[in-house]
């Protein structure tokens, strides 16, 4: 099993300097370069203290200047809001400087917020999601790079640089909705599994995937799927319920909103995997049989929780 760090940049107490929030999260990165993780993933996310991070590929540059091996990915490049030939021109550089390290994730988003402070109509977001792939994709394979799309069109384009992997980095869509597990499917992606899903939909979503894989001809056995958790790891699990019932009302408050009953009890019973060390690798190794996890992206909510996975959990489940 591969590990991976979804990394978030919450900003919940205003206190804290911001600053302090991101030179956090490179220190992470030197840790998780020097230990067992395959990647970080940093996640994009604007107008929101959830996670300041607007700029992933910004980042990904810190993360590769700070790291020598550990894979860097976008999770997710939010398509919708970039012209195509940009988006592939920042993730091939990234790719370039880091020594071919890069990993591209891409998603459509789903925060009205950002939709409407963007100007991109929401009602477009798939269909933007989905040309912005095949342009990006278009960008990179071929030397001089033609596409018409609904939304972009550009013509016997030399994109430069070219990634360093070729043919390209290695690509995941995020698929949270069926329709996206079926497009994503349907064309041989590979993808991202969100955090915010219940055990449970985590592994009816990653069986129509393979379904839906088989279905269009495509192998899916062997794909790393990365399923992302967020973790509340403590000495006892009294003390990580806590980590785990703070996050839950954090995530809810700030990002994901009241989608009815009692979404903060729905995160700690059945979302966030929470514990001591050896209860939360137990729980990790069972998903591992019920939900096909063979990549497991973890999203520490505590600094304890990330210091506990490192020195605990890791050394048992890889």
């Amino acid at each position: 099993m591969k590990v991976g760090v979804l990394q978030f940049f919450g900003w919940a107490d205003r206190r804290v300097p911001l600053e302090t929030i991101y030179g956090r999260a490179i220190e992470r990165f030197e840790i998780m370069d020097r230990g067992g993780y395959d990647a970080v993933w940093l996640a994009e996310h604007h107008f929101s203290g959830f996670s300041v991070c607007p700029s992933v590929h910004m980042m990904a540059t810190m993360a590769a200047a700070k790291t020598r091996r550990l894979r860097i990915g976008t999770a997710v490049s939010l398509a919708p809001f970039y012209h195509p030939l940009r988006l592939a021109e920042e993730i091939a550089l990234l790719d370039v400087l880091s020594g071919g390290r890069v990993n591209w994730g891409a998603g459509r988003g789903f925060s009205r917020r950002e939709f409407e402070a963007f100007e991109v109509p929401m009602g477009e977001s798939a269909d933007r999601f989905h040309e912005g792939v095949e342009a990006v994709l278009a960008a990179w394979t071929n030397e001089r790079a033609s596409f018409a799309g609904r939304f972009h069109r550009f013509d016997d384009v030399e994109l430069l640089p070219k990634p360093l992997q070729q043919p390209h980095p290695p690509v995941w869509m995020a698929a949270t909705s069926e329709g996206a597990i079926d497009w994503a499917a349907g064309r041989g992606f590979s993808i991202l599994m969100d955090p915010h899903c219940t055990h449970a939909e985590l592994a009816a979503k990653r069986a129509r995937y393979g379904e839906q894989m088989a279905a269009a001809g495509h192998e899916a056995a062997s794909r790393e799927i990365p399923m992302a958790r967020l973790m509340a790891i403590a000495d006892t699990a009294e003390r990580a319920e806590e980590v785990a019932r703070r996050g839950a009302a954090w995530t809810v408050g700030s990002y994901i909103g009241d989608r009815g009953g009692d979404p903060v009890e729905r995160y700690v019973s059945d979302v966030i995997l929470h514990g001591t060390a050896e209860a939360v690798a137990d729980r990790i190794l069972a998903l591992r049989e019920t939900a096909q996890l063979n990549y497991l992206l973890c999203a520490p909510l505590s600094q304890e929780s990330f210091t506990l996975l490192t020195d605990k959990v890791l050394p048992r489940i890889c």
